[in-house]
């Protein structure tokens, strides 16, 4: 979509058209972060600054790295330590069970 020409009032409001807040998914009292970039403004809303960020944080992760083998590291963590569990639990219901009663 081109450029369009929209009117600032006296209040400093504009309105954006509908099919911009459509495009940009702004849904009604929806909000936006402004800023003024060489002599621009600019802006944006909080998916696009979402994304801009994760691009950045993506670009700073080191070769090969990426962000699923964290999160299958810590599965893989969090199963490991539910097995430590299980055994310990099963361990302790073995003695119980062979523990005199009284």
């Amino acid at each position: 979509m081109g450029a369009i020409m929209v009117k600032v009032d006296a209040s400093g409001r504009l309105v954006i058209p509908k099919a911009q807040r459509e495009q940009l998914g702004i849904p009604d009292g929806g909000e936006l972060r402004l800023v003024v970039e060489d002599g621009e403004l600019r802006a944006s809303t909080r998916m696009a600054a979402l994304r801009r960020i994760q691009q950045k944080l993506r670009a700073l992760a080191p070769p090969g790295d990426e962000a699923s083998s964290a999160v299958d590291e810590l599965i893989a963590d969090r199963r490991a330590e539910a097995a430590r569990e299980a055994a310990e639990d099963q361990a302790w219901e073995a003695r119980r069970r062979r523990a005199p009663a009284g």
